[in-house]
């Protein structure tokens, strides 16, 4: 593999994938202080002074609230500085893997989204989110778009104070008896190593268009939050509660989970079971109990 250029460095899914790729050639993984992807002439020199053969964009504007109230923000972001990453991409002959979401779906119909599902984006993040996936393949030939849904890592999320599952075990031990989650959306939260490894095994088989990666099975956000807490070795109550939506808050999907029926025909292997996936995770960031309950 030649030389590759990861944008948003230092983050959950750019950590993992530097990781990965370290031993495999020379990879480049700048973070935002060092290149701010909406920096076009920063992102030319950049692509021009690594050469790169491949370039994952993992660079994005993800706070979904935030997004709602920062409107050019998200769009400049997740939008325009992908059309033009892309396009430096096309010019270098670069190829481009870029990250979407389960949110460009409204989360009403039944049935898991596949690739071929009309997108029908309820947010401003989400219609961003969109808008980057139509751009990074109008121009660029070889682009790959993957929809996942509910990352973490060992590296956590800077915008967001940590990940999920960092989160849910900070608060169950301050509080130490209660905590509230939503039970009706529902999801297949992905871990940030194994989404990298279905990138990277995306590439190397030539994959291009849109793909759903995500971990296989699903689970309400309250169903993964007591997991969470079993394998924390935790005891605390987890309410479950439906979603609210304040006023000028974000719409969220109730539905986010996704189908894979083109990424099974390009052939790329599923994801391990989100279980499976989770206990792998709290075992490397030391999250674990000594012995969890069965």
């Amino acid at each position: 593999m030649g030389p590759v250029l990861i944008t948003g460095g230092g983050g959950q899914l750019a950590s993992d994938l530097e990781e990965l790729l370290s031993g495999r050639g020379e990879v480049s993984a700048a973070p935002r202080a060092e290149l701010d992807i909406t920096d076009d002439e920063a992102v030319g020199r950049t692509i021009e002074s690594v050469g790169p053969e491949l370039v994952f964009n993992c660079a994005a504007f993800h706070n979904v609230e935030v997004c709602e109230t920062e409107e050019d923000r998200s769009f400049a972001v997740n939008a325009r500085a992908v059309k033009r990453l892309a396009q430096r991409c096309e010019s270098a002959g670069a190829r481009l893997v870029h990250v979407s979401t389960n949110y460009v779906f409204d989360g009403t119909q039944h049935a898991p989204y596949t690739e071929r599902d009309a997108p029908s984006p309820r947010s401003v993040y989400a219609l961003s989110k969109l808008a980057g996936e139509y751009a990074a393949l109008a121009y660029c030939s070889r682009a790959l778009v993957a929809r996942t849904a509910g990352l973490y890592g060992l590296h956590g999320s800077a915008s967001k104070g940590g990940n999920f599952v960092t989160r849910m075990v900070g608060r169950a031990r301050e509080t130490g008896t209660h905590l509230r989650m939503v039970a009706d959306q529902r999801l297949s939260p992905t871990p940030t190593a194994d989404l990298a490894t279905a990138l990277v095994d995306g590439v190397e088989r030539g994959a291009t268009g849109i793909v759903h990666l995500t971990s296989s099975g699903d689970c309400s956000w309250h169903e993964f939050t007591m997991e969470i807490m079993r394998l924390a070795g935790i005891d605390v109550e987890v309410e479950a509660v439906d979603t609210t939506i304040p006023p000028g808050g974000a719409d969220r999907p109730l539905n986010g989970v996704l189908a894979r029926p083109r990424a099974d025909e390009l052939g790329l292997p599923s994801l391990s079971h989100w279980r499976e996936g989770l206990e792998t995770y709290m075992q490397r960031a030391g999250l674990a109990a000594a012995t969890h309950p069965s």
